[in-house]
């Protein structure tokens, strides 16, 4: 065994480690706001936050495993799973590599290589900014009226909004063109170029279920305000949730384009508070946006915890590098390889 690949055993634990110490600190550091507030805590909305939550975790793998097979990587749906929840915990370590490194570590352990895992998030985070762009022109469009946001663009055309659907539009139109686009980024970042090759049913199927994954974790959110909120009004739920549902994607993107601070902090919770006051409450918003972080990270953590001692080290080589549906080989990748794609 080199003695990079002794380092990447260290390194492993080390991240979990360093994970549970950022989370831990996130809760004390919020612990006044949260325990401030005046919870009315519904116990059945909370099981179906839980349960969507749950929903929206499992069809994210599956969107990410079949992209990652796409670009001829091979995992089982469990493998990918614990590799996800394993990974997720240490995006609150400060820097925005700690996930994408802590998964091609742990693919690397299934044979999967190094090019694959990083290809396959490449492809997954501009997926779900795409799916993202038509439920932001839909808040723009019709239900965001009210909210801070619409106040500040009052001066700008509401058709405007419809600029946001372009991207997802000609990417379906010519579905190489995101690949093209991908290579552009990744060679200028010293990236080895993707070969995989789209067809534009396939885009538009991925992209429909990259939205119907924002449209659960949307439900998660609203199912976790109502169960934690004073709102009592079965109308007033009603009028509320498509609101909810659809400020968390465009939330969420917010703080993952904020590249600043880790898994978005303060940005999405700041997000929130302009897309939903004055519809809510400035104070209701602000715990509720914390509230569904601690919701997120306590999950994350504890699925993390419960997939560790199931994690199984697999002495198997990488595999070439090789698109399922490209013709032409890559090199072999070895530790010296891992090394130079993730420095």
């Amino acid at each position: 065994m080199s003695m990079f690949s002794r380092l990447v055993r260290w390194l492993q634990p080390l991240f979990l480690c360093l994970a549970a110490l950022a989370i831990a600190w996130f809760l004390r550091s919020h612990w006044a706001a949260l325990r401030a507030y005046p919870w009315q805590i519904d116990a059945g909305w909370l099981a179906a936050s839980a349960l969507l939550l749950l929903l929206s975790w499992a069809l994210e793998v599956a969107i990410w495993r079949h992209l990652l097979r796409l670009v001829g990587g091979g995992l089982s749906y469990a493998q990918a799973l614990r590799i996800w929840f394993l990974s997720a915990v240490v995006r609150y370590i400060p820097g925005n590599i700690w996930q994408p490194l802590s998964m091609t570590l742990y693919c690397r352990r299934y044979g999967v290589a190094p090019e694959a895992t990083l290809t396959s998030i490449a492809f997954y985070q501009a997926l779900i900014l795409l799916a993202a762009a038509p439920m932001a022109a839909a808040y723009l469009l019709w239900a965001g009226h009210n909210s801070l946001v619409a106040q500040g663009l009052a001066a700008i055309p509401p058709a405007l909004a419809w600029l946001l659907l372009l991207p997802a539009t000609l990417f379906l139109l010519r579905p190489q063109a995101l690949t093209a686009a991908m290579n552009w980024a990744l060679v200028r970042l010293g990236r080895a170029p993707l070969h995989a090759r789209l067809t534009s049913p396939a885009l538009l199927a991925l992209i429909l279920a990259a939205i119907l994954d924002w449209l659960l974790w949307g439900a998660t959110f609203a199912a976790l305000v109502f169960g934690v909120a004073a709102i009592d009004s079965g109308a007033e739920r009603a009028a509320l949730a498509p609101l909810l549902i659809i400020s968390y994607p465009i939330a969420y993107a917010a703080g993952f384009l904020s590249l600043i601070t880790p898994s978005g902090f303060g940005v999405r919770e700041g997000a929130f508070y302009l897309l939903l006051v004055p519809r809510l409450d400035g104070a209701v918003v602000t715990v509720v946006a914390l509230a569904m972080r601690v919701w997120t990270t306590l999950g994350e953590l504890l699925l993390a915890l419960a997939s560790a001692p199931f994690e199984r080290p697999r002495r198997t080589p990488a595999p070439q590098f090789v698109s399922a549906l490209a013709e032409r080989p890559a090199d072999r990748t070895g530790d010296a390889e891992l090394h130079r794609n993730l420095t």
